[in-house]
């Protein structure tokens, strides 16, 4: 599966690829069309951006979905359907469909599995299914699969998957935090942090600690709220822009550097 590639306008002055902004999902078009609006903006340093019509990928085609997809494919971003493992309690059969509809109607570019298993135990099944997926997904190369595991899962789902979100939590949670010994054996395109209740004071301390740990890919939010239900719902810190929008923007994006 291809990995993150990075661009000339990516690099830092010392050749390490910048960070990145992913998007977890954002609302519903329709209840947040300002924030699916900015994902198309020139210049801003997104690596992906979730799709999320109905914890999945709804019944039928949402031509808003369809719209703000299609916008965010044709200025270069890569969208990714949101698939939910359930812990490894979902079907085979009902998550493949999933993937299939995600592909037929909104020609997404990957998947990012959330609630994904951890453990060693479950590594055999999880791999299965990103190899499926990335059969679903022979348009796109392959695609791009995320793994939502929310914390560091076993060392082995390194090898089967693009990235691993390592990190899910809020900011009180995340200045204390530390990474698996594990994780300096690979680059920080590996790695995505999710962080939510971030002040605006404290984002130049939150984009230090995502480098120093090793993070490519970041979201932050100075929104609280729950994030163990489904992204887009109505206390999902990550389903509207931050207030710190363009901050972020300008401090991380292309050229900008530590």
């Amino acid at each position: 599966m291809p990995h993150l590639t990075t661009t000339g306008a990516q690099l830092s002055a010392t050749g390490a690829a910048e960070l990145g902004i992913g998007i977890p999902g954002y609302a519903h078009p329709l209840v947040a069309p300002v924030e699916w609006g900015e994902l198309t903006r020139p210049g801003a340093p997104l690596h992906w951006a979730v799709l999320n019509v109905a914890d999945g990928p709804g019944t039928r085609p949402d031509p808003h979905c369809l719209e703000a997809a299609g916008r965010l494919r044709n200025a270069g971003v890569k969208v990714l359907g949101h698939l939910d493992l359930g812990h490894g309690s979902r079907l085979f059969g009902d998550l493949v469909g999933d993937a299939q509809r995600f592909v037929d109607w909104y020609q997404v570019d990957g998947f990012l599995l959330g609630h994904c298993p951890s453990g060693g135990a479950d590594l055999a099944a999880v791999r299965r299914t990103t190899a499926t997926l990335e059969v679903v997904l022979e348009h796109a190369d392959g695609g791009h699969l995320v793994l939502g595991h929310g914390g560091h899962p076993h060392p082995g789902y390194a090898d089967i998957a693009d990235q691993m979100v390592t990190f899910v939590g809020s900011w009180a949670d995340y200045r204390w935090s530390q990474v698996a010994e594990w994780t300096a054996d690979h680059p920080p395109e590996r790695f995505v942090h999710l962080v939510h209740g971030v002040p605006r004071t404290h984002l130049d301390e939150a984009v230090r600690i995502a480098r120093w740990q090793g993070a490519g890919t970041i979201f932050f939010t100075d929104r609280t709220g729950d994030t163990s239900g489904e992204h887009g719902g109505p206390t999902d810190p990550f389903a509207a822009l931050p207030g710190y929008w363009d901050e972020i923007v300008s401090r991380i994006g292309p050229g900008v550097s530590e």
